[in-house]
């Protein structure tokens, strides 16, 4: 809750290196921290983004668009409400091990304790989680994958889990969804043959939608079940009553679908 009432700009240089698709997946969260928006200022990886598709101006407008858009940075002069600088590489994979977004650590850390901790409501969940302050999530076991949503069901997602799992299979004791964020995204991985990659490696395409990132349909997770998910929530019950959410990226989640525990990514780009 740390943006509530607030917009997040994100800048910087590892922002800048980042694809249009990690940068929506980045602003897409602002919300989880309460914000009400997240901004990337646009440059030349966001024109090309739009440059040609179906509803990009064309022509003269488009000339005249790609000069207007190119003023909409901040003022070198702007203040801001306040600032946090972060090095990216610092940051390891991250999951969650509670109820909110916000309960989360990297991926060798320990989940926190209970005593004397200022995280609310964190005796709570780590119940509904059934899990233990102090213990790591490293090895534990997960019965569910769940790659999709808004957050994380792009062309590039699909693209970077398809490359991990080719020639590979998933653990038998995990049942591994893939759900394209849109019609265009699934055509577009079956022209690609990622379809078939996936499939061979035990992996379900489901129709393109919400899904499992809230329990709809009969894209579910039964009670007590561990769910690694590439969403963007993980309240209780919302992906099925009792369900217990672990989100993650989608190559952390590919990890724990073909180990069948909690993994570091990391591990399987080792020489």
């Amino acid at each position: 809750s740390g943006g509530t009432g607030h917009f997040i700009e994100f800048c910087g240089t590892a922002i800048e290196s980042l694809s249009m698709e990690a940068r929506m997946t980045i602003c897409n969260m602002s919300i989880e921290m309460g914000a009400r928006g997240g901004l990337i200022a646009p440059d030349e990886k966001t024109f090309e983004y739009i440059k040609g598709r179906t509803f990009a101006p064309k022509g003269a407008e488009w000339d005249k668009k790609l000069s207007y858009w190119k003023t909409l940075r901040t003022d070198e002069d702007a203040q801001f409400d306040s600032s946090y600088h972060f090095n990216a590489e610092d940051i390891e994979p991250m999951i969650t091990y509670g109820t909110n977004p916000g309960m989360g650590i990297g991926i060798t850390q320990f989940i926190p304790q209970v005593n004397g901790n200022s995280v609310a409501g964190l005796e709570k969940s780590l119940k509904y989680m059934e899990l233990q302050g102090g213990s790591q999530l490293l090895g534990h076991e997960i019965d569910f994958v769940f790659i999709g949503s808004c957050t994380n069901s792009r062309i590039e997602d699909l693209r970077l889990v398809a490359e991990m799992v080719k020639g590979k299979k998933k653990a038998d004791r995990v049942q591994a969804m893939i759900v394209p964020g849109s019609r265009q995204v699934e055509q577009q991985a079956i022209a690609e043959g990622l379809d078939k990659v996936l499939k061979e490696a035990g992996f379900e395409l489901r129709q393109p939608g919400c899904s499992a990132c809230l329990g709809m349909n009969e894209d579910k997770v039964p009670k007590g079940k561990y769910c690694v998910s590439t969403s963007n929530r993980n309240f209780e019950g919302r992906q099925g009553p009792g369900a217990r959410t672990m989100l993650a990226s989608p190559l952390t989640a590919a990890a724990a679908a073909l180990t069948g525990r909690i993994t570091d990514v990391r591990d399987f780009y080792k020489d």
